[in-house]
């Protein structure tokens, strides 16, 4: 092939990636739901220009899908209905989805009670044979617990088949006077499952074993639990793709942790501020990193209202505070990076909106703001995934 074919030919392959990369996503928003909101709302993102269409697609009714997940397919969405006793429906559940796209529309494909009130938080295993559900409850008597729920190969959920409760530290006796179970995060070779409890100030450590026992596929770990300075409220846990970092958000201490992981024993290495100087009044949120595991973002709440960005070591995984970013409005209670990383979509759930923000993602920077959209109460933010084969 002579060089100017070959440029040619390169020129055309960059072309078509360019003009893929450019083709319209999809993004879902869930909701606290009521008169003004129904579910879950599937809209058109705009990945050149970084604009979402604000006429959604299509309206997936459910009650209060506070957190939403995919299968590792990208077929099937989970979403659980932040449900409890004061709740129109009583009943904290579960739902799957088949994922519609474009002018097609989802349908629901199964319900399944989680044993709990208040479900905050679900993440499917590694080996999509379960679903582990974080059954907050607003109450402090059960309080929180962590269920896990068999999902099968169609993405229908089963009958939960565990249910694991821990014992709250009452540090706080206005919210940890009982369990509050925020999110669960399996490791990334698929051998433990780490709980975070808000009520209790510690992360528990689960080894995940299906083979030993499908009903009971979760044992504590030799080390049983990580504990974290009294009053802190663990809430959202994230690993490093290699599984030898984890970061963890302290909801009441406005804090954001970094782990160390070593077969299955969590070790804290260093804790950052997310509004250093001013430490009442915050409330830490989500938390990601971006595809190239360089930076990590972490919402702050209460009278914060930030977006905080750290730079990432690559070595010890340690962080360096980059950037704070206002959130444009009050409440980011969850935030997504969009897939080709020059956009973050916030969704700021007092204020009731959501904020498109640029982002530069060679220095992982937050730039100008792009859109901001009326969204009553959004709970959630989700790029949906390309769809892959299954095997």
């Amino acid at each position: 092939m002579s060089l100017r074919s070959a440029l040619l030919a390169w020129s055309l392959i960059m072309s078509a990636a360019a003009a893929h990369a450019a083709e319209p996503t999809e993004l879902l928003v869930g909701c606290y739901t009521g008169a003004q909101c129904k579910g879950i709302g599937r809209y058109r993102f705009d990945p050149a220009a970084g604009r979402i269409d604000p006429h959604a697609l299509e309206t997936i009714a459910t009650d209060n899908p506070s957190w939403l997940t995919f299968s590792a397919d990208g077929a099937h969405l989970f979403a659980v209905n932040e449900n409890g006793p004061a709740s129109p429906d009583p009943v904290g559940r579960a739902s799957s989805f088949a994922l519609g796209r474009g002018a097609k529309h989802s349908r629901q494909l199964s319900q399944a009670n989680t044993l709990g009130d208040d479900p905050a938080h679900a993440a499917g295993s590694l080996d999509g044979r379960y679903l582990f559900v974080s059954n907050y409850s607003g109450a402090q008597s059960p309080g929180g617990s962590l269920a896990v729920l068999p999902v099968g190969a169609d993405g229908r959920l089963g009958a939960t088949v565990q249910v694991l409760g821990h014992r709250a530290s009452q540090a706080n006796r206005e919210r940890q006077l009982g369990p509050h179970v925020h999110a669960a995060a399996q490791s990334p070779d698929g051998r433990y499952v780490f709980a975070a409890d808000l009520g209790a100030d510690k992360v528990y450590a689960y080894r995940y074993d299906p083979a030993r026992s499908a009903e009971r596929p979760l044992q504590a770990a030799a080390t049983p639990w990580l504990e974290l300075p009294a009053g802190s409220g663990p809430r959202h846990l994230l690993f490093a793709a290699d599984g030898r970092h984890a970061y963890l958000t302290l909801e009441m201490s406005g804090e954001i942790v970094v782990l160390d992981h070593d077969d299955g024993r969590l070790t804290a290495t260093q804790a950052l501020a997310l509004d250093p100087g001013r430490r009442d009044g915050n409330a830490a949120a989500a938390l990601h990193l971006s595809a190239d595991g360089r930076f990590l973002y972490v919402s702050n709440r209460g009278e914060d209202n930030h977006i905080a960005a750290f730079a990432v070591d690559p070595g010890d995984g340690r962080l360096r505070p980059l950037q704070r970013r206002a959130s444009e409005g009050r409440g980011p209670r969850e935030f997504a990076l969009a897939p080709d990383g020059r956009f973050v979509v916030v969704a700021n759930q007092h204020s009731g909106n959501l904020v498109v923000i640029a982002r530069d993602p060679a220095s992982g920077e937050l730039g100008e703001t792009v859109q901001t959209l009326p969204m009553v109460s959004p709970s959630d933010v989700k790029f949906v995934p390309a769809r892959r084969q299954r095997r």
